[in-house]
C-alpha cells in the first residue's frame, strides 16, 4: 500500500520512518508509516477508513519495546502533545490523556494534593502503555488506581471500559486486541503535597541507585515468576555482565539489558534467550518476557 491509497489525515503521516530513534534501545528498523494523529478525531477517522487488513500497532514512549531490525509492517501510531494532557477531573481523580509520562501524572497529583500514584514517577513510559500493561513498581498497580479508560479500536469506533473488564493481572490486561488507549481516568487519595513529594523523592533515589538509568535499556527484561525475583535468577545463572554483541546484561541490575553502544535489535534478543536457556537450565525456572518484541526479524 502506497501514501495515496491511505486515508487523508489532519496529522503527520511518514512512510518509512525508523523507529530506533524513538525507542530506549535505540535500535531496530523503520516503520513501513508512522502516523501521528493530529486529535482524536483524527485517529478516529485514519482507523475508520483504513483498509481493515492493514496492520496497526500503538507507540508510547518505546520504554519497554524491542523493535526488530527488518521493522514493522503496517501503520505505527503514535500519540503526541493532543494526547498528553493532564487534568483534574474531581478532588482525587485525574483525566489523564494516553500520551502522557508518569511524571507528569504524578507531579499532577501532587500538585493537586492526590496521593496514591507516587510510584508512576518510577516507570518509564505513558498512559497507555501503563493501562495496557497494568505497570507497577515500588508496591503500587495500575489497577489500584485506574477507574476507567478511552479506546478507539481497529474499525475507528469509541469506547469507555471500566477497570473490571480489564480483568487486570500481573503485566497483562484483556484490552480488546486492536485497542489503542486514547485516555484514562486515575483515583487516588487525599495528600499532603510536601509528603507526596518526599515519596516520590524517596521512590527516585532508589531508582536511581539501583537501576541503569543512564544507558540504553528496555526497563525490566522479564516478569517476576510466582515465588521469586528474575533479577537474582539471572544472577544466580550467571548472567551479570553477559554479552553478545553491542548487548549486555546490566552489571548494575541483571533484569536490564543495556545497548553498549552499537548493539542491534537482534544481538538483544538473542541475549534475552540465552539469560532464559542459562535460568532454565540452573533453576528449572522458564522465565518469561515482560519487554514487547515486535516487527520482522531481518
Amino acid at each position: 500500500m502506497n501514501v495515496a491509497e491511505l486515508p487523508k489525515v489532519a496529522g503527520k503521516l511518514t512512510p518509512n520512518a525508523p523507529l530506533a530513534p524513538l525507542v530506549w534501545f535505540k535500535s531496530g528498523g523503520s516503520a513501513q508509516y508512522l502516523f501521528e494523529p493530529k486529535d482524536l478525531d483524527d485517529l478516529q477517522s485514519f482507523l475508520r477508513n483504513l483498509e481493515p487488513t492493514e496492520q496497526v500497532m500503538a507507540l508510547g514512549l518505546g520504554s519497554n519495546l524491542i523493535i526488530r531490525d527488518g521493522g514493522v509492517r503496517g501503520v505505527v501510531i503514535r500519540l503526541g502533545k493532543a494526547f498528553a494532557k493532564v487534568a483534574k477531573a474531581n478532588a482525587v481523580t485525574l483525566d489523564c490523556g494516553a500520551g502522557a509520562s508518569g511524571i507528569l501524572v504524578s507531579s499532577t497529583a501532587r500538585d493537586n494534593a492526590i496521593a496514591g500514584m507516587e510510584f508512576l514517577r518510577s516507570i518509564p513510559g505513558t498512559v497507555g502503555g501503563f493501562v495496557r500493561m497494568n505497570g507497577g513498581a515500588y508496591g503500587g498497580e495500575v489497577k489500584d488506581i485506574l477507574v476507567d479508560c478511552d479506546i478507539v479500536l481497529r474499525d475507528g469506533s469509541f469506547r469507555t471500559i471500566a477497570v473490571e473488564e480489564l480483568h487486570y493481572s500481573y503485566r497483562h490486561s484483556e484490552l480488546p486486541d486492536g485497542a489503542i488507549v486514547v485516555a484514562a481516568r486515575f483515583k487516588g487519595k487525599p495528600g499532603e503535597p510536601a509528603a507526596i513529594q518526599t515519596e516520590m523523592d524517596r521512590i527516585s533515589e532508589s531508582r536511581e541507585a539501583s537501576q541503569p538509568l543512564r544507558s540504553k535499556t528496555g526497563g525490566s527484561t522479564f516478569k517476576n515468576p510466582d515465588g521469586h525475583k528474575a533479577w537474582q535468577l539471572v544472577d544466580q545463572a550467571g548472567c551479570r555482565g553477559l554479552q553478545i554483541g553491542g548487548a549486555q546484561v546490566s552489571e548494575k541490575h541483571t533484569n536490564f539489558l543495556i545497548n553498549t553502544g552499537d548493539a542491534n535489535s537482534a544481538d538483544i534478543e538473542e541475549l534475552g534467550e540465552e539469560v532464559r536457556r542459562r535460568v532454565k537450565a540452573q533453576s528449572g525456572v522458564d522465565l518469561q518476557w515482560e519487554i514487547q518484541r515486535v516487527g520482522v526479524v531481518k
